[in-house]
C-alpha cells in the first residue's frame, strides 16, 4: 500500500527479450503491469556482413549495452541455440547469444533461456507456429498498431514467453502460501 492514499502499490517489471544473430539481433522490452503486458520498446541491431565477426559481436554487446542503460530492465530472456544443420551458422549463433548473455550479465540482470518451442507456444498456443503468426500474434497481445520486423516480433515473444512464466510462478507461490495457510 502506498503510505499517502492507502492504495495498492502496482510494481512494473521490465523484461528484455533478445533474439540474437550474428547479422540481425532482435530485442524487444515489454513491461508487466498487474497482469498485463505492455509494449515498451523494440527493434533490431544490424551488423554490416562485410565487418569480421569480432567487430560485429562487439557491436552487438554495445548496442545492448546502450539498450540497458537506456531501459533498465528487470531481467533478460535469450532464446536457446536449436540445432543448425550448418555447423559454421550455429557457431555465429552461440557466439552472438554469448556476447547477449555478457552484456545481460555485466549489467546484473538475471537471464533465463527458452527453447524456440516453448517461446512459440507460449504467444501463438503451439510450438509449430510459423514465423507469420508469431508476429501476428505480438501484435495482438501486444496491441501494437504497426507491423513488426520478423526479428524484433521474436524477441518480443521471448520476452512475452518470461513474462507468462513470472506471472505463472507468482500466481503457484499465492497458491502454494495460501494452501500452507489453511492447513495450519
Amino acid at each position: 500500500m502506498t503510505p499517502s492514499t492507502g492504495a495498492p502499490t502496482r510494481t512494473v517489471t521490465r523484461i528484455l527479450g533478445i533474439d540474437p544473430g550474428s547479422r540481425i539481433t532482435g530485442y524487444g522490452l515489454i513491461d508487466i503491469v498487474g497482469n498485463r503486458l505492455q509494449h515498451c520498446a523494440s527493434g533490431c541491431i544490424h551488423t554490416p556482413s562485410d565487418r569480421p565477426m569480432a567487430e560485429r559481436l562487439n557491436a552487438i554487446f554495445e548496442e545492448l549495452t546502450t539498450l540497458i542503460a537506456a531501459h533498465r530492465p528487470d531481467a533478460a530472456a535469450v532464446e536457446q541455440v536449436f540445432v543448425h544443420r550448418n555447423p559454421d551458422s550455429a557457431l555465429k549463433l552461440g557466439q552472438a547469444r554469448g556476447v547477449a548473455i555478457c552484456a545481460a550479465v555485466r549489467a546484473q540482470l538475471t537471464v533465463s533461456e527458452y527453447a524456440p518451442r516453448a517461446v512459440k507456444q507460449a504467444v501463438a498456443g503451439t510450438g509449430a507456429a510459423g514465423k507469420e503468426q508469431v508476429q501476428h500474434m505480438i501484435g495482438v497481445l501486444l496491441q501494437l498498431s504497426a507491423p513488426l520486423s520478423a526479428d524484433a516480433a521474436d524477441a518480443l515473444a521471448i520476452a512475452v514467453c518470461h513474462g507468462h512464466t513470472l506471472q505463472t510462478q507468482a500466481r503457484l507461490g499465492a497458491a502454494a502460501a495460501l494452501w500452507a495457510g489453511r492447513r495450519r
